[in-house]
């Protein structure tokens, strides 16, 4: 992964790809967001969605999921190839959640995030704050979700 100096606006990183299946969905929203529209497909066939559809939060959890995938990915290709490793600090949120189009079993969305800002921290000369568009498209490349994120960033260690 790129340190903070080396990031600009417009970057884009794949995350990848995940397909939702009907017992998942119920799974989740079980566990997490018992709706009726996301654990009963009789009750749900009857509500405004006309069918079964996935809880945003299990699409945004599958966002995070993959996002530390790719982050884990980058790192150990960055210790194989014996290059300095990016620290990821924490992110002070998320802004914006939109869940644009229902998730319905069998729907594969692709997740990706786009850098679409950055800034040197004041009070923190070790970091740098990243702004970015979080996302997914369905396989109809309709977008399905999306969020404004900030993370602080690792910058380069610079001799004393």
């Amino acid at each position: 992964m790129n340190f903070f100096e080396d990031v600009a606006a417009g970057d884009v990183s794949e995350l990848g790809s995940f397909t939702f299946t009907a017992e998942g969905i119920k799974r989740f929203a079980r566990a997490y967001d018992p709706q009726p529209f996301h654990v009963d497909e009789a009750a749900a066939a009857a509500s405004l969605y006309g069918g079964l559809i996935a809880s945003g939060w299990h699409v945004a959890s599958v966002w995070m999921k993959l996002q530390v995938a790719y982050q884990s990915e980058m790192i150990a290709r960055a210790r194989a190839a014996g290059e300095p490793v990016v620290t990821l600090g924490p992110s002070p949120g998320f802004r914006n959640m939109v869940w644009a189009k229902p998730v319905r079993p069998g729907d594969t969305l692709r997740y990706r995030v786009e850098i679409t800002g950055k800034k040197e921290s004041a009070s923190r000369p070790e970091w740098g704050i990243v702004s970015m568009l979080g996302s997914a498209d369905n396989q109809h490349g309709q977008r399905a979700f999306q969020f404004d994120g900030v993370v602080f960033w690792g910058r380069r260690r610079r001799a004393a």
